[in-house]
């Protein structure tokens, strides 16, 4: 007994382990699947037996799809399994072989049926396959979705083709109320051939969700990606006033503030009202006027809209449009019946609207068209362009086609007619019920035949200008064409230019000249340092006590090489890359593609330490980019007087002409460093020098420095004799003469401190006569350019890392930050930070716009 029940558990156990298997979708092995076969046609037999409870199951089988006890669950379980894996020999047996009505089933947890699933897998093979065994095409999942709107969510059109083809109702709908046109509005070309398809069976064309919510509407609010659609159903039948339930918005508002002038127009042609507002009380012409849509609005006139109606908030379309500074819709709506004066519920009119948002062009139209509607709107005063002439005006423009064609027929003649009868002319206009009564048409023919000839001038009607003014028609809003100017008289028509100013172009290095590595790669960009080593044991921190000691390289792979722009390593102060690459014999004085050597980069970015070591490895000092800046030019403009002080101590020419006529002093002057200015002007810098505008360094210091620089300029410049070719104000444009280098000085004697720098580049040269790099002494390298070979074997070891004094560690790493952030300020840590000269430009700046404001 106790060995029955301890059976029945187990087998309990193992089924609830493969229905949940099942039900996520995996696959079963093959003795979970014998279990749930034999358990099947167990239960068989025991249905044969004319059991109640099996007799109960099949009797609520015939009424619901979804299986109620336990054999069903597992049948349908793995039949679905079975459609998964495209076993069609073990569907059909299990089909036949299986409960009644067994394909037409829907799993217990979502409802999922066979055809769901090769909805969803596009799998038209197994479902055609699956519905010539009888599977219904419109069973409905647990969220009232048929396969029919699972192919068309996802864009399955011949999917949705073959369920078509066998009888699928397309008029379902799911839990929502949404039919099959819902899940077929979307942009893609799969879903318009799946509304093509779905329209050609018949589908709801005017279906309405729970929400209340009509398919058209829903395909009207994405009209700026699916006006096909749109149209499509339209032209199908759909109600051109269909209406949100919840916000009373129309399918025409839905169009209009997407600014589709295609399907406005088809919406107004079978009916549409535009009118009509939502419980906003707002209507399609706001919405569109709020888009700044021109030619919607043109399309919403010719059909007699209201443009002078007001929402809740007491808007017009008028003050919509001024509020997005639509110039050309603020016109047009002032012109065709909107009150420019009229105010909303914050006491402001379009006019004050335009202004508040800065939109100078439609505030002059507004201005103008406060002024023309204060003109007519006093006693006695007559508009001459009335509002039912523009309306005319609008809608026989709009339906100009239409009107010629009727007008040919009118003539029975195959060719364009120009002139039609008094008589056909008013037959045709009232035949397309044109917008104008009995009394103003008489006006308009009197208007066109002044002459009493009897005939009307159809190109002259569609104009307008016979009775409108040139600036309320139409043909004013197109674009103007610049007429040419035609010559003078007796000359040869040539006119006078401008001086034209011609664009600085931006010199680069040509690539023809410029130097390449072995690899084809530009020679500027260096090979980044990367430690090739075994991290968990070593780093910078911990290095090895030997170089022997680090035996990584025989299980670590080589990491890939990263090539970095030079200027940008000297920038960051990575020492190590620059090391690596001077190693390799990499010249010093290398030049990227914007001629900017190391040194230069060093100097604009503050880098005393860098600046030093280059120095020191050789670099010249008098070099010159493209606009002949000097490196003692870009530490001038930085601001950087010990960098200046270091430069001029190795030979820099304080009077360096750049190719602007600008001095190393004028750019201390421009970046308003009182320090810097002070150094030069001891280093006996010109004072009386000009630019190539004529400018001495006391005008510049005028114009950009405070009042500290500009009296030590001044009393400098007093200080010198006058030039005998001296001009007025300007002390004559004198050039100093290029001032030889000074001579290095000697090494300091053996007892004087040394600073941490001189220490790094004595560890860095071999020879300073010779400005030789040999790294030998502090980095162990693979260059075997470099490696001193002999006649004789060399087993030298040679290790994969770079071991010694220049890998700096954390700490050093450290101290360098904090000496740049002691040299630069706290703010060189963030990203906003900038260079003593922009700065000082920008405080100029901001303090001229506050003087204009005052």
């Amino acid at each position: 007994m106790l060995c029955a029940v301890s059976m029945e558990m187990n087998s309990t156990l193992h089924y609830r382990l493969c229905v949940s298997v099942l039900q996520s979708g995996s696959v079963l092995s093959l003795p979970d699947t014998a279990f749930l076969s034999d358990l099947s046609r167990e239960k068989c037999s025991m249905s044969d037996g004319g059991g109640e409870e099996t007799k109960t199951t099949t009797m609520k089988m015939n009424r619901s799809a979804v299986p109620v006890g336990r054999l069903e669950v597992l049948q349908i379980y793995k039949l679905l399994q079975l459609v998964r894996e495209r076993n069609k020999t073990q569907v059909e047996k299990m089909v036949r072989l299986g409960v009644p009505n067994l394909i037409n089933m829907t799993e217990p947890s979502e409802g999922t049926g066979v055809l769901h699933l090769t909805s969803i897998s596009n799998d038209l093979d197994m479902a055609e396959f699956l519905l010539s065994l009888g599977a219904h095409p419109d069973v409905q999942d647990k969220r009232g979705r048929t396969p029919v709107i699972l192919a068309a969510e996802l864009g399955h059109d011949t999917m949705l083709a073959l369920l078509a083809k066998n009888h699928a109702d397309m008029n379902l709908v799911d839990n929502e109320g949404k039919g099959v046109l819902f899940y077929c509005i979307s942009p893609s070309k799969r879903h318009t051939r799946c509304l093509q398809v779905a329209l050609n069976s018949k589908a709801d064309i005017n279906n309405v969700s729970n929400a209340g919510k009509p398919v058209f509407l829903l395909a009207c609010e994405h009209a700026k990606q699916c006006e096909n659609i749109c149209i499509s159903i339209l032209e199908s039948g759909a109600d051109p006033n269909a209406t949100d339930q919840v916000t009373g918005r129309t399918a025409l508002m839905e169009a209009a503030r997407a600014g589709s002038v295609a399907l406005v127009r088809h919406i107004l042609q079978r009916g549409g009202n535009p009118n009509t507002a939502d419980k906003q009380q707002q209507n399609a012409t706001q919405l569109a006027a709020a888009g700044g849509f021109f030619q919607v609005l043109r399309v919403l006139s010719a059909y007699q809209a209201d443009f002078s109606a007001v929402c809740v908030e007491g808007n017009s379309a008028l003050h919509l449009s001024a509020a997005g500074g639509h110039t050309e819709c603020c016109r047009f709506l002032a012109q065709r019946g909107c009150n420019p004066k009229l105010k909303n519920m914050n006491g402001l009119v379009p006019r004050q609207i335009a202004k508040a948002h800065g939109h100078k062009a439609a505030l002059k139209e507004l201005q103008k068209a406060e002024r023309v509607f204060t003109k007519f709107s006093k006693p006695g005063a007559v508009n001459p362009n009335e509002l039912w002439a523009l309306t005319l005006h609008d809608w026989s423009c709009e339906h100009e086609e239409a009107l010629r064609k009727a007008f040919q027929l009118a003539q029975e003649t195959d060719t364009s007619v120009e002139k039609v009868s008094r008589e056909k002319f008013a037959y045709v206009l009232q035949e397309h019920h044109a917008p104008i009564d009995r009394e103003h048409l008489e006006k308009i023919i009197a208007d066109h035949d002044k002459k009493h000839e009897g005939v009307i001038n159809i190109s002259d009607f569609f104009k307008g200008l016979q009775y409108l003014h040139k600036a309320f028609v139409l043909s004013s809003y197109d674009p103007k064409t610049k007429k040419k100017k035609k010559g003078r008289k007796g000359g040869k028509g040539k006119t006078k230019k401008g001086k034209s100013v011609v664009p600085l172009p931006i010199c680069t290095l040509p690539p023809d000249i410029m130097g390449k590595r072995p690899d084809g790669g530009p020679q500027f960009m260096i090979e980044t340092y990367q430690p090739f080593t075994d991290t968990k044991r070593f780093d910078r921190d911990r290095p090895p006590s030997h170089p022997v000691e680090d035996d990584s390289a025989w299980y670590v792979d080589e990491p890939q090489k990263v090539y970095t722009n030079i200027n940008r390593c000297v920038r960051s102060g990575d020492f190590e890359s620059l090391c690596l690459a001077f190693s390799q014999r990499l010249p010093v004085d290398i030049r990227d593609r914007f001629y900017k050597t190391p040194l230069m980069a060093a100097c604009s970015s503050g880098s005393y330490e860098m600046a030093e070591f280059l120095i020191t490895l050789g670099a010249d000092v008098n070099a010159c980019d493209q606009f002949k800046w000097t490196p003692l030019h870009h530490a001038c403009h930085a601001g950087q007087q010990d960098i200046m002080e270091l430069l001029v101590k190795h030979g820099a020419v304080v009077d360096a002409v750049a190719l602007n006529g600008a001095t190393p002093l004028m750019k201390a002057i421009e970046s308003c460093r009182l320090s810097c200015v002070h150094q030069l002007i001891t280093s006996n810098a010109n004072v009386q020098a000009t630019n190539n505008k004529g400018q001495s360094c006391l005008d510049i210091a005028r114009v950009y420095g405070d009042e500290r620089i500009i009296d030590l300029v001044k009393t400098k410049f007093d200080s010198l004799p006058k030039c005998k070719d001296n001009k007025k104000g300007k002390g004559g444009k004198v050039r100093a003469a290029p001032q030889k280098a000074a001579p290095k000085k000697e090494a300091p004697p053996t007892g004087e401190k040394k600073t941490l720098t001189e220490k790094k580049a004595e560890a860095v040269l071999l020879d300073l006569k010779e400005r030789r790099v040999n790294l030998k002494d502090h980095i162990i390298t693979v260059n075997q350019n470099i490696t001193v070979t002999s006649n004789t074997h060399d087993i030298h070891f040679t290790p994969k890392t770079v071991w010694g004094r220049r890998l700096a560690s954390s700490a050093q790493h450290m101290e360098r930050r904090v000496d740049r952030r002691n040299r630069l300020s706290y703010e060189v840590d963030f990203s906003d930070f900038v260079m003593p000269f922009n700065k000082n430009l920008m405080r100029k700046l901001r303090e001229v716009g506050v003087a204009e404001d005052q």
